[in-house]
């Protein structure tokens, strides 16, 4: 099933979910060490991979990271084609000095942004679809 592609129908219905937990970015060369579940979300770099963890099981780990992030999940299914959606939540969160970093899923986006942003964040994006 395509996700929707018209973005004041996207922002209309878009909902965003602040999900439980910290969560950290870590960058290690080999995953072997790692179950696959455990792992929110990765990406290969030339230096190495990039991995999203909660916070609990990298200080368990011991792996470093520098930034701990709240994750937000706009419960809306955008297509992966869809036009200016990432542009416009960016822009609201800039406009309220939030950093942003962003993982596009198949069915939603996913928003990852400083812990201690996490509400004003939210507020900011709810106000999208108002």
């Amino acid at each position: 099933m395509p996700g929707e592609t018209n973005l004041t129908t996207i922002l209309k219905n878009m909902t965003p979910t602040l999900n439980e937990g910290d969560y950290v970015f870590c960058t290690v060369s080999n995953l072997g060490n790692i179950n696959p579940n455990d792992i929110i979300g990765s990406f290969k770099e030339a230096e190495g991979c990039t991995i999203i963890l909660n916070k609990e099981l990298a200080d368990k780990l011991n792996f470093n990271y520098s930034y701990v992030a709240a994750w937000i999940t706009l419960t809306v299914h955008s297509s992966l084609q869809a036009v200016g959606l990432t542009a416009v939540f960016s822009a609201a969160l800039a406009k309220e000095a939030i950093s942003c970093n962003v993982i596009a899923g198949y069915y939603h986006d996913h928003i990852f942004v400083a812990k201690d942003d996490s509400d004003k964040a939210m507020q900011a994006l709810e106000n999208l679809s108002k």
